[in-house]
């Protein structure tokens, strides 16, 4: 192998750290359900560690600002020493001294931070929490427990706070919806073994500039843990990080943690990927994401004005798309495009995840196939990995990474490697969500070397591109119809409208961005969504609970069974998720 696979930080344990700022959250009970404390703590935590940072330099600052309040933004960094900066004369210990004023001075202190600060705190909706705390009498008390936190850069170096915010991030993330932005740091630390273990000597270059990107960037956490590995191979590179991210509180953490990292928080970009390419100049040598399942990029379920801009890029002569547009129901396939059109043109490598959709749907006239057949006639597929059920916080269902690259060594031209890793894996002492499974040092060894090694095992399977392009051949049979409740007929479901138009997570979460904007319409729509929230959470918890090897051949016999699974839901809804279920075989061998 070309690195060491098992490489790992050293240990540094901040759990009492983390402890110690979580139990703030105490003094939020009665305000907060406990799945909101990260809406408080987070910011608060951003806010006190900016103080803390500025502090030996905020009186200049002020004086500065004092003077002369039109000061540049780059003079006004200069002086404080950071990309950032506050010109208030308010800090949070400051703040305590006037309990009877202090939702109005603090919303001044917040004003007083510098423009790329106040976006972070914008998006994490600051105003609106001092406020509700303030209501609520609690925001004296949380002001004052974190104006006595220590955060400074001295006693916690970017390093050790960097992993104390990962863990409350982490905390944040495991009591909500966490796949749509947070990836277990044990699978990104495979990726980048995996993506680091070849094809990558011009790394060690001395001050060697190295471009890493996430288009589904979320909070951050792959770009962090790629650039701590580039780092430790190469102390003296300069890695250059860019992020893309849609949703806005998760962009805001990740922002906030380039900053407290002392990265260059610019290249961290809010933006949906599908309409935009922020960085449409800077070729990557590294492209690590883990882009949404299953989420619409055209029809009445993608997000406002997607489908035009999807289908504008498509027509370019320099499109993003070149190999086509997969079904509009999923957009996975997009972000691999758009990720193979970032990558360094001669060294460019990339570690995508996705579940099974983009590698088994469609016939071989559709989107999905031509893209496939594009992928493999240019050979950028090095291997794909399948890896264990239940990694992720959200979801149970299959997920497989694919191994890109631009620069595949001599053996590995015209091939495709298949590494079966489903069972390479430990069970974790105690679930996290849907996450039961993680990978070690170990297990990321063992894969890593099956990658390495590029041999035929009981794991590990080598075909040429040719076996995988196929034609369609019609075989007069009968259809075949199977129904079942397992994580792939789930899958299906999910994949499906029928659940979306009761409870659409995305739709939600773009009708609340928007917030006063939204039409009376719109407004009806989330209130709609939020109302059906519960009954679409007992469908997929009573089907999850009924999982079983158990197939039924016609919708006579399952029905009874499905019928009994979901007791107390509307028979025609009942139909429709069973008709979502069932496998289809259809008359065409491929």
């Amino acid at each position: 192998m070309g690195l060491n696979a098992i490489w790992d930080e050293a240990p540094v344990d901040v759990t009492a750290e983390a402890n110690f700022i979580w139990s703030i959250a105490n003094k939020l009970r009665g305000s907060y359900m406990p799945d909101k404390y990260g809406d408080v703590i987070i910011p608060m935590v951003i806010i006190r560690r900016f103080e803390c940072t500025l502090e030996k330099t905020k009186q200049a600052v002020v004086d500065m600002f004092e003077k002369k309040p039109t000061c540049p933004y780059k003079a006004m960094c200069k002086i404080s020493g950071f990309q950032f900066y506050n010109t208030s004369q308010f800090d949070l210990r400051e703040l305590c001294n006037d309990a009877d004023n202090i939702a109005k001075n603090f919303n001044a202190y917040v004003a007083g931070f510098s423009g790329n600060v106040k976006d972070i705190l914008n998006e994490l909706e600051i105003e609106k929490h001092i406020e509700k705390m303030d209501k609520n009498g609690c925001l004296f008390s949380v002001v004052k427990a974190f104006s006595e936190l220590d955060l400074d850069p001295e006693t916690y170096d970017s390093i050790k706070m960097g992993y104390i915010f990962e863990n409350l991030i982490g905390r944040f993330c495991q009591n909500v919806d966490a796949g749509q932005f947070y990836t277990g740091r044990d699978i990104i630390k495979l990726l980048c073994s995996v993506l680091l273990s070849e094809g990558c000597d011009d790394i060690f270059d001395g001050k060697k500039i190295i471009t890493v990107c996430d288009q589904a960037c979320g909070t951050g956490g792959m770009l962090s843990t790629a650039f701590t590995y580039l780092k430790h191979y190469n102390p003296s590179a300069d890695v250059r990080l860019f992020g893309q991210e849609f949703m806005g509180p998760s962009y805001a953490v990740g922002k906030a943690e380039m900053l407290i990292k002392g990265q260059n928080a610019e290249n961290f970009k809010h933006t949906d990927t599908l309409k935009n390419d922020c960085f449409p100049d800077t070729k990557m040598r590294f492209l690590i994401e883990n882009p949404p399942f299953g989420t619409p990029w055209s029809g009445d379920n993608a997000k406002q004005g997607q489908e035009d801009a999807v289908k504008a890029e498509f027509v370019k002569d320099d499109s993003r798309w070149g190999a086509g547009l997969p079904a509009g129901s999923d957009s996975q396939l997009l972000f691999l495009q758009s990720a193979v059109a970032k990558m360094d043109d001669h060294v460019g490598r990339a570690a995508i995840i996705s579940n099974g959709s983009p590698l088994f749907t469609g016939g071989t006239a559709s989107g999905e196939s031509q893209i496939r057949r594009w992928l493999l006639k240019n050979d950028l597929v090095e291997a794909i990995i399948q890896m264990p059920n239940d990694l992720f916080y959200n979801t149970g269902i299959s997920s497989f990474c694919w191994i890109l690259s631009k620069s595949k060594r001599p053996e590995r031209i015209g091939k495709i490697q298949l590494i079966d890793a489903s069972g390479i894996c430990h069970k974790l002492r105690k679930p996290l969500g849907s996450k039961k499974n993680e990978f070690t040092p170990e297990d990321r060894e063992i894969i890593t070397k099956l990658y390495c090694d590029f041999e035929e095992n009981e794991f590990s399977k080598i075909y040429n591109n040719t076996e995988f392009i196929y034609r369609e051949y019609t075989v007069m049979q009968p259809l075949q119809r199977r129904y079942e409740i397992t994580d792939e007929s789930i899958e299906r479901l999910m994949q499906s409208d029928v659940l979306s138009k009761l409870y659409d997570e995305a739709k939600v979460l773009e009708l609340e961005e928007k917030g006063e904007n939204m039409t009376a319409k719109e407004r009806t729509k989330l209130e709609d969504f939020k109302k059906s929230k519960q009954q679409y959470d007992s469908i997929l918890d009573a089907l999850n609970a009924a999982k079983s090897k158990e197939k039924y051949m016609s919708p006579e016999a399952f029905l009874p069974v499905i019928n009994k699974v979901l007791p107390d839901v509307d028979s025609k809804l009942v139909d429709k998720i069973a008709d979502a279920l069932k496998e289809v075989t259809t008359c065409r061998q491929q």
